[in-house]
């Protein structure tokens, strides 16, 4: 049996004495100067008032791999970290820690999405490619996204149009094209993401692609372009001349 999680504990000096200078560093060098543990454990000082959570910020990275990987998580896999503290004693991630997590994910995801509300999705390219990155980069299982616009290349709706397993996401071309009539969309730039890492099309995506492209031809609602998104980057099949 684990040992029990004895969160309401009062920290002992060293522990409170750890807090209080990390503080101190963020605070005097800035938060962008710490290293990613480092931030994952200040975040968690708010969701573990009472305990060494160093280990639990280890862990969480060892488990996904990098800060980003972490924060875009599905909840039920951050519930399955759990690590032990210098005492020995159990740390684990709670459902409201996950939730805590996901907030500042999406917090994140809001922030680079702002910038396409406010002029043409064409014109932002490096914004649209910054926010299908942290959307998509460290999803574990493939999503297919379409970004609906008007006339004017605006930004009318992000919609999530399938979810698939860790290679394959199904898209079905009536449903995009029926959801584009109901928001009176003019063109259509699709998304989904590899969780490999590699952004590269397969065939399947290629096919896809085209069929998606003949649906909106008769409806004139226009494909832009299908962005892969991989951790290795974002490959435009508009710019590869694969669609």
């Amino acid at each position: 049996m684990p040992p029990a999680d004895t969160s309401s504990e009062p920290l002992k000096p060293d522990h409170k004495g750890h807090r209080e200078r990390l503080r101190e560093r963020a605070l005097k060098t800035g938060a962008s100067a710490l290293p990613d543990y480092e931030l994952l454990e200040l975040y968690l000082f708010r969701s573990i008032p009472q305990r060494d959570v160093k280990p639990l910020a280890k862990a969480l990275l060892t488990r996904f791999g990098s800060l980003p990987a972490v924060l875009s998580a599905p909840l039920e896999d951050m519930m399955t970290v759990s690590a032990l503290d210098t005492k020995g004693r159990a740390l684990r991630v709670t459902t409201d820690i996950a939730l805590d997590l996901q907030l500042m994910f999406e917090a994140t995801r809001r922030v680079v999405a702002e910038p396409l509300t406010r002029t043409t999705v064409i014109a932002s390219w490096s914004a649209l490619m910054a926010y299908v990155q942290v959307t998509l980069a460290h999803e574990p299982r493939e999503q297919f996204r379409v970004l609906f616009l008007d006339k004017k290349y605006q930004l009318i709706a992000d919609e999530i149009m399938g979810y698939g397993t860790v290679d394959h996401a199904p898209a079905y071309p009536r449903e995009i094209m029926r959801r584009a009539l109901e928001l009176s969309a003019s063109s259509v730039i699709l998304v989904h993401n590899h969780p490999s890492g590699d952004p590269s099309a397969s065939p399947g995506d290629i096919d896809m692609t085209r069929q998606i492209v003949k649906a909106g031809e008769p409806l004139r609602i226009k494909v832009h372009d299908h962005l892969i998104v991989g951790r290795e980057g974002v490959l435009s099949m508009s710019q590869q001349r694969l669609m």
